[in-house]
């Protein structure tokens, strides 16, 4: 938009108080719009920013283009916490595009304000506690602070109350208080003043706290009590009261307890109501001969500390007939074998039951009441032996017999002479219940069986390892059912595998642990055993694998290197080549031939193409190189063999069919007469160079170092051979090879390589004398003085002899004439000289070389 004046008095400044409430006017502007601008302002004046970054001023419209900048009292403005000085950027934008951006700077002013209470008094009315018979001193500490800094003073009121406050804010006791005599509670407005005037005020409670001063005393007179033994808990025994006289009228606030360590009783601390909590037994130990009960009560003014008094009372415990008989234990356990014989004697009660009461009359029992589940095959011999027998035969695998493994018995077991207080006391018990658990062991009378006697199965050759191929099942007639293991016990193997086929012991699913094969074993015939841990029984398993195509063709040979002429005639059988092809899984006219690769020209092609094991090479096209529509001399051809010839078309998209490959090289010689001027031939010169890497410094270092020990070895070797050859003359005996036909000086050299053309080996050359020799095979290339690529000679007319040492017409007359002197052979030595060394070395490399046969050509 366009930069304009729309805002009138600003950029200005204003000034606002701190702690001002929300809506306060700061500022009042206008805003001017151009003539243009039909519908008026259509972006209000808004603050886009202030500096520092604040929410506490607003912008509201007092009508028309008048407006106006307010407090929004969030955050409230504060000058002692917040900054002194607001700038806001102000931007208002008309209806024709035209805008404006100014800056009205807002100065807080500071203000006097009331103090203010910190701490407690500052969220609310403190209370404050104060013991009876508390020296006078200090007890609280206001803490009120001004926000102006300034100093404060402190006031208390009213004036009569017996408290005073110190200029630091510190409220002091000025008497020990009696709560009995003064008043419990006081009380008092704290105000604090600032020099201006400006104060505030605030509340603090003063409770007066009562202490125990006079020990408790009980009011119950009786002393000694009497009760029947085996009260219920929760019976009432006694009733304590006691007083305080520190509680004047009132309720006194006493806590009671028993001070003896007896559990039988306890006492209601806040009532003192005595009851009882524990079994109370006369016929036990002690009270079988003291049957007096003995406590301490004490009662107390206070949970902790304080006054208290204790008073000793007496219960007297009376006996009644309350002991059933009891058996120890209560349960039993036997078992016994199905088809037990009848009158089988299980267990003897009476040995294991007894009655403690003191009177004879109450200790005789007798046992009745035989029940439980199947409790008609056992029965007493008579109510006062106790002893249980069988009187029936029990058959789990009976369909009559309930089939209980456990029975569950009851017999009572209780007193012959009625109690004597049974009417008085209902709670009371005079039999006692055992339990009898007869566990029938189950007998293992059946041998597991097996569904079928033989069990076949027909799986495919291809089926994964570890594939369920079926399952076996067998059953127990013994009940409960026996847990039957599944196992292999024969069979299950091959030559190359202990076993291929695994059972699973629990479920008696059949796996495979390795793949199977047709064309190897057709059958699996194997044993399986299903056992319930005595007694075992087997079954045949006869596992049929089903033929699936799942073998390659196998040809011979599977890779073949032919060369044949380039005018060698169509339909050619090429150099009498077949192969011969084999399928474990497939009929000998399943074969089908095709090339997949090399076949640009389609020269090639196999016959028969299918239906046969065995097909011949032919030639289908003549080549023709000198027209340019063949440029290719090698042929790669990859042969693919498929057994798919017998499947019909319909078949083929579901049948497995397999594929086996031959791979051919064929080299299509040229006619040796024809020269073939398509390719100029060539010599490449290679030179190499050794150049220093200054990251492979360790090199020369090692070199030196391997030299300098290599030169101490061969010297302490020859101080150890000196002495035997001075004692014995030696004889040696040397041996001369010339490696090459040219006479060459020892310090020549070689630093270009070709190879030759006629015999094919390489050999190096001198690129500045021409000189040559044979380059030996394990001979690394000796550094080179410079590079060149030397075009090869023409080939002899009807001989095709290369000459890959004739100097081109293009090379300077110094070259030919150094290469013809470095050839020549070296002056006779005249009539009496004798020969040096390096002219017999030189005549005898001469003699080598003239009896080796296919040497290089001597330079032209």
């Amino acid at each position: 938009g366009r930069r304009s004046q729309l805002l009138e008095g600003l950029p200005a400044t204003s000034t606002v108080e701190e702690n001002s409430a929300a809506g306060v006017s700061v500022y009042n502007f206008n805003v001017t719009v151009s003539p243009l601008a039909s519908e008026g302002v259509a972006i209000l004046p808004t603050i886009v920013n202030s500096n520092p970054l604040t929410e506490a001023f607003d912008i509201e419209s007092k009508g028309g283009l008048e407006f106006r900048v307010i407090t929004t009292g969030n955050p409230v403005l504060d000058y002692e916490t917040m900054p002194k000085s607001f700038d806001l950027q102000i931007f208002v934008e008309d209806t024709t595009g035209r805008t404006d951006l100014n800056i009205l700077t807002v100065q807080v002013i500071d203000k006097n304000e009331h103090p203010v209470f910190r701490g407690n008094m500052a969220l609310q009315t403190v209370t404050i506690y104060v013991l009876e018979r508390t020296p006078p001193g200090r007890i609280y500490q206001v803490d009120a602070a001004d926000p102006e800094n300034a100093k404060l003073k402190y006031s208390l009121l009213p004036a009569t109350v017996p408290f005073s406050i110190r200029e630091s804010g510190a409220i002091f006791s000025t008497k020990e208080f009696d709560y009995e005599k003064d008043p419990c509670c006081y009380f008092l407005n704290v105000t604090v003043t600032d020099p201006d005037g400006l104060n505030s005020t605030r509340t603090v409670n003063i409770n007066i706290i009562n202490i125990n001063d006079e020990s408790p005393y009980f009011t119950t007179k009786q002393r000694i009590y009497r009760i029947p033994e085996e009260q219920s808990p929760g019976t009432i025994v006694a009733n304590i009261t006691a007083k305080d006289p520190d509680d004047e009228d009132s309720p006194s606030r006493l806590f009671y307890s028993i001070q003896s360590s007896d559990r039988r009783f306890s006492i209601n601390p806040a009532t003192g109501v005595l009851r009882v909590t524990g079994r109370i037994d006369r016929d036990a130990l002690p009270l079988r001969l003291h049957p007096n009960i003995s406590l301490i009560v004490r009662v107390e003014d206070s949970p902790s500390g304080g006054h208290a008094s204790e008073m000793e009372i007496t219960i007297i415990i009376d006996d009644v007939n309350d002991n059933p008989p009891e058996c120890n234990p209560s349960a039993f356990r036997k078992e016994a074998n199905e088809n037990t014989t009848p009158g089988t004697f299980l267990v003897d009660l009476r040995n294991y039951c007894n009655d403690i009461d003191v009177d004879p009359s109450n200790n005789q029992f007798i046992f009745t009441g035989l029940s439980g589940f199947g409790s008609n095959n056992f029965a007493l011999e008579s109510t006062v032996s106790g002893r249980l027998v069988m009187t029936g035969t029990i058959d789990l695998e009976n369909p009559a017999d309930p089939g209980v493994e456990v029975y569950t018995l009851t017999v009572r077991v209780q007193d012959i002479a009625h109690p004597n207080y049974s009417s008085k006391y209902p709670f009371y018990i005079s039999f006692d219940i055992i339990y009898i658990y007869i566990r029938i062991k189950p007998v293992n009378e059946f041998f597991p069986v097996f569904r079928n006697l033989s069990y076949v199965f027909s799986v495919s050759e291809i089926t994964k390892v570890g594939s369920s191929i079926g399952r076996v099942h067998a059953i127990d007639k013994d009940w409960p059912p026996n847990v039957i293991t599944y196992s292999i016990v024969a069979g299950a193997g091959t030559r190359d595998y202990t076993n291929i086929f695994w059972i699973s012991p629990t479920k008696g699913d059949v796996r495979i642990l390795a793949r199977l094969d047709y064309e190897t074993t057709q059958k699996h015939i194997f044993t399986v055993q299903a056992s319930d841990q005595e007694k075992s029984t087997t079954a045949s398993v006869t596992v049929n694998v089903l033929e699936v195509n799942d073998e390659e063709p196998v040809c011979s040979p599977n890779s073949f290197s032919l060369q044949i002429p380039v005018n060698l005639a169509v339909g050619t059988n090429i150099n009498g080549f077949r192969i011969e092809c084999q399928d474990r899984d497939s009929d000998p006219r399943s074969f089908r031939y095709f090339i997949n690769e090399g076949t640009v020209s389609q020269h090639f092609t196999f016959s028969p193409s299918a239906g046969s094991n065995t097909s011949h090479l032919i030639l289908a096209s003549r080549f023709d190189y000198e027209s340019g529509l063949d440029t290719k001399w090698i042929y790669s051809l990859r042969v693919h063999i498929t057994d798919d010839n017998l499947v019909s078309a319909r078949d083929k998209t579901t049948h497995l069919i397999k594929t086996g490959t031959v791979t051919l090289s064929i080299r299509v010689i040229p006619n040796p007469t024809t020269a073939t001027t398509t390719t100029p031939g060539f010599t490449v010169v290679t030179k190499r160079e050794n150049l220093y890497s200054p990251s492979a410094w360790y090199v020369p270092f090692a070199l030196s170092a391997g030299g300098v020990l290599l030169l101490g070895l061969l010297g302490c070797l020859g101080l150890l051979l000196l002495p035997r050859l001075r004692a014995r003359p030696a004889r040696f005996h040397f041996t001369f090879c010339v490696p090459s036909q040219t006479m060459t000086k020892v310090n020549t050299v070689f630093d270009g390589e070709a190879r030759d053309p006629v015999t094919g080996r390489m050999y190096e050359f001198n690129t500045r004398s021409g000189a040559r020799r044979w380059k030996k095979s394990n001979e690394p290339l000796q550094p080179m003085l410079a590079m060149q690529v030397m075009s090869s000679a023409t080939e002899n007319k009807g001989q095709g002899v290369h000459r890959a040492g004739a100097p081109s017409e293009k090379e300077p007359s110094e070259k030919r004439k150094d290469l013809t002197a470095a050839t020549k052979p070296a002056a006779k030595p005249s009539a009496g000289q004798s020969e040096t060394p390096g002219q017999a070395g030189l005549k005898l490399q001469k003699k080598k070389e003239e009896s080796e046969d296919g040497g290089l050509s001597s330079p032209a």
